[in-house]
């Protein structure tokens, strides 16, 4: 066999292997474009069903606009020209998804001021609610998940209290807590924002509910995962039953409870406008209530294609990296 044939048949498995390696990081590519192309479509609904609900809501939009001042056709007539309202609903509709793409979703009507700079303003406070109410879900699902699985009273008593804390709205869990820990025992600030101890009631009261459901999901996997055989190869290895969950187990349950807290982070979003209210924090949930009563419809619409598009990037996320984590599912599809 001469020089060329023997250097061909080493060569021969090495471009198999690039050329899996390169098919295999094409179908990932499509997938998470794909991906990213259905969230595109879910923020565009979004949109568009704003509108729809700008336009079909009870009450009249110039009526809102004019107030108290004496109402004339010519005053209609201008408030018409100002706002777009005397254009043709597709018009309408056309101008509307070109300004929210590009950021601007119009004036308030009660405060006369730019939407998106009110809205940008109450974010952060919003975001450190919602990201301290997930710290808390994923911190006592793990714990609740790893102390429990397996064991048959633990497991019982957990169960338990995730149904009364999966049953009880974030707004009654906030004032429980707030009557034990702000009003009886003087441990945390009644309302406000202005340390970290205020954050800790809000955050408890928002992230219980969701930590219990994941909990339940991520026990139910834990214990799937501790009756594969590599749950028995590594307690052979010596291992003690904390490492063989926290360090082997976790991984093989976690893909579940990965996926449903990505879904169920709407709720956060949509819990903290309630939650803020209750413990008098600043942020989305003040503006959106003072919006909502007063109708300031642009301030509402505004809000809502925020939170859909936060759920839709969110989302994207926790998809793209369930098929970066799991295998089967970039073969299935």
């Amino acid at each position: 066999m001469d020089v060329e044939n023997v250097t061909a048949l080493h060569q021969a498995p090495v471009a198999g292997l690039q050329g899996r390696f390169w098919s295999i990081r094409a179908t990932l590519l499509s997938q998470i474009l794909g991906r990213i192309g259905s969230g595109i479509i879910v923020l565009w609904a979004a949109i568009t069903l704003s509108f729809i609900s700008l336009h079909v809501a009870p009450g009249d939009i110039v009526s809102l606009l004019i107030g108290e001042q004496i109402r004339t056709p010519a005053i209609e007539a201008a408030i018409r020209a100002e706002w777009g309202l005397d254009e043709p609903l597709i018009a309408q509709y056309l101008s509307y998804l070109w300004r929210v793409l590009h950021g601007d979703f119009g004036r308030s009507y009660i405060l006369q001021t730019d939407v998106a700079t009110l809205v940008l303003s109450q974010i952060w406070p919003t975001l450190k609610l919602t990201g301290a109410a997930l710290v808390v879900a994923v911190v006592f699902a793990v714990v609740s998940a790893v102390a429990t699985a397996g064991l048959r009273w633990p497991r019982r008593i957990a169960g338990g209290m995730e149904l009364v804390l999966v049953s009880t709205p974030s707004f009654w869990l906030g004032i429980v807590l707030l009557f034990v820990f702000s009003f009886t025992l003087k441990l945390f600030p009644v309302a406000g924002d202005r340390s970290f101890s205020a954050l800790v009631l809000p955050a408890l009261s928002l992230g219980l509910s969701l930590g219990a459901v994941i909990g339940q999901v991520l026990r139910e996997g834990l214990e799937r995962a501790l009756e594969e055989p590599f749950a028995l190869t590594v307690r052979s290895w010596g291992a003690n039953a904390l490492t063989l969950r926290l360090r082997h187990g976790l991984r093989h349950a976690a893909l579940p409870a990965v996926t449903l807290t990505g879904w169920l982070i709407g709720n956060l979003l949509s819990g903290a406008v309630i939650t803020e209210q209750v413990f008098g924090r600043p942020g989305l949930g003040k503006i959106t209530v003072d919006a909502v009563l007063g109708k300031d419809l642009p301030v509402v619409l505004a809000v809502a294609i925020l939170s859909a598009f936060i759920y839709v990037v969110l989302s994207t996320l926790v998809d793209t990296l369930y098929l970066l984590l799991d295998p089967r599912l970039r073969a299935r599809t």
